[in-house]
């Protein structure tokens, strides 16, 4: 008889938006909620018997519902009520992973009474995932499609060259890319301090920023590098850090048709390439510790 694997069951995609008013000013917290849960699911899967199955909809609810109740402090701190709640309040369930994305709103400045109006930025997506098995938690947090660029300060020389290389060696030009990055926490048990999540996730953001625009770059990879070690160095509260970058290729047009140069030095123009691109992913850890980040960040 085949045997049962791995598996999980509960509700994605769960959009909660949370207005917290002070007075006349508002804030706003908009998330998108994920909720997989496992434990002892056997009989549901052989012979249909639902007796230690929690609707996905009561998930949803309690998404909602913990929204109101417990507001949402970080997408981080909201995940871990969600995590507790669900293991703690059905011995079925032995494990819940929450994963959440979080939208960022711009306060507009206005003339009018009050501070309720709000534009989306176009910034990055805040990320985190939270699981947790009843006695210990992993929290792994990050972002995606956070998009940078160096105008100059890059160089990219002295690769490996054979007939099919066509690549001319640049000693000034643009490094741009789309940053994803997930970032493992060392908080693992509640007898642990907790971070201060909100803080973590701008210092890291920060740092990792800062590195970009301060490393006068070789290569992408030495570029990512210097990102990861950054914050390793400035966030203690951090082991791990792993990157996924897309090289953003702008390639300078030739004008010479048109009886134009096309220096850097004087100001290019370039043809900014979509696809295809490199792509440059790596894991930077704290001396001693072990990787556990996924290497393919597609599904986390």
């Amino acid at each position: 008889m085949p045997i049962l694997g791995q598996n999980q069951y509960g509700k994605a995609d769960n959009r909660v938006v949370k207005i917290t008013r002070d007075g006349a000013t508002h804030h706003i917290k908009d998330l998108n909620v994920s909720v997989s849960l496992s434990g002892d699911m056997d009989e549901v899967h052989y012979s249909g018997s639902n007796a230690n199955v929690l609707p996905t909809d009561t998930t949803k609810n309690t998404v909602y519902a913990f929204a109101k109740e417990h507001g949402i402090e970080s997408a981080e701190q909201f995940g871990i009520h969600l995590a507790r709640h669900f293991v703690t309040s059905q011995p079925a369930i032995h494990r819940a992973r929450i994963r959440i994305e979080e939208y960022a709103w711009e306060r507009i400045e206005h003339s009018g009474e009050g501070a309720h109006s709000f534009v989306r930025q176009g910034r990055e997506t805040r990320l985190t995932q939270i699981t947790y098995d009843g006695s210990s938690w992993e929290v792994v947090s990050g972002l995606k499609d956070l998009v940078v660029m160096n105008s100059t300060d890059s160089e990219f020389w002295g690769y490996v060259k054979d007939k099919y290389t066509t690549l001319p060696e640049a000693h000034d030009r643009i490094l741009a890319t789309q940053v994803s990055a997930r970032w493992r926490f060392n908080w693992s048990d509640d007898e642990q301090q907790m971070p201060d999540w909100e803080k973590s996730y701008e210092q890291v953001r920060k740092h990792m920023l800062q590195a970009f625009a301060e490393t006068y770059s070789l290569s992408l990879q030495q570029t990512l590098y210097r990102m990861g070690a950054r914050i390793i160095d400035n966030r203690s509260e951090i082991d791990e850090v792993r990157f996924s970058l897309p090289n953003k290729h702008h390639f300078l047009v030739d004008l010479e048709p048109f009886g134009l140069k096309n220096a850097t030095a004087d100001g290019a123009v370039y043809f900014a390439a979509d696809r295809p691109y490199g792509l440059i992913e790596a894991t930077v850890l704290r001396d001693g510790r072990e990787a556990k980040i996924p290497a393919d960040l597609t599904n986390l």
